[in-house]
């Protein structure tokens, strides 16, 4: 069984032109065609215009909301897609100090006779002491049996591939490629990473560089296809 997943900073749908149109984003989305996309950086306004939910009208796919940052117009943060089938989910709280709310969103998802996947998807803090703190949280939510299966992916903000926060990831996971998405006109930062446990069912790992995505967002998603 092969599964396509994906993670996409979309930055509220503000496109390198300075626009915001959604539905460039869409296009994206529907060009990758993922089983899964983890997407940060999505918004809702109380006035109406919610993204998240119009996403999953307009693909057909299961949305789950992780609301990080509550305004006086609308909320802000993290949102899953999919198609698989969910058993559970799980809303993290990965906020640290005084600094931007952070969180993460945890699904157990049915892989009908292939068994479940658990996929933990996050944006994390802009700060190294920060993302230390939020890497020992996140690893919290992984068993580490054999036989589980698990995806760990998001935008990390980490800019050095010797950065503290993912020292201490590849203690646990395998080390995946560092693959750059960011700026997305011209990508030479990996920010967005992907991580699998185990490591064999990892079978390919890209960034999804069309046309529209260049101009879309200010990342490139990064898509990976795994071996079930």
């Amino acid at each position: 069984m092969a599964l396509r997943l994906a993670s996409y900073n979309v930055h509220r749908a503000i496109g390198r032109d300075r626009r915001t149109d959604p539905a460039r984003i869409l296009g994206v989305i529907r060009e990758i065609d993922p089983d899964v996309i983890a997407l940060q950086e999505v918004e809702a306004h109380d006035s109406g215009g919610d993204m998240l939910a119009w996403l999953a009208a307009e693909t057909g796919m299961r949305a789950i909301a992780g609301t990080t940052l509550l305004r006086h117009d609308g909320h802000y943060g993290n949102g899953i897609l999919t198609r698989c089938a969910i058993k559970a989910t799980e809303l993290v709280d990965l906020s640290f100090r005084n600094r931007e709310p952070r969180g993460a969103i945890a699904v157990d998802l049915q892989l009908n006779a292939s068994g479940s996947l658990r996929v933990v998807a996050t944006h994390l803090g802009l700060r190294p002491a920060e993302r230390r703190e939020q890497v020992e949280r996140l690893v919290k939510l992984f068993t580490w049996h054999e036989q589980d299966r698990s995806v760990l992916m998001g935008d990390l903000n980490e800019w050095f591939l010797w950065g503290k926060p993912l020292r201490h990831l590849h203690r646990y996971f395998d080390t995946t490629p560092a693959v750059a998405t960011f700026p997305a006109h011209r990508p030479i930062f990996a920010l967005d990473r992907l991580w699998t446990h185990p490591g064999s069912i990892l079978r390919e790992l890209k960034a999804h560089a069309s046309p529209l995505a260049r101009i879309s967002s200010d990342h490139l998603p990064l898509v990976a296809t795994l071996d079930l």
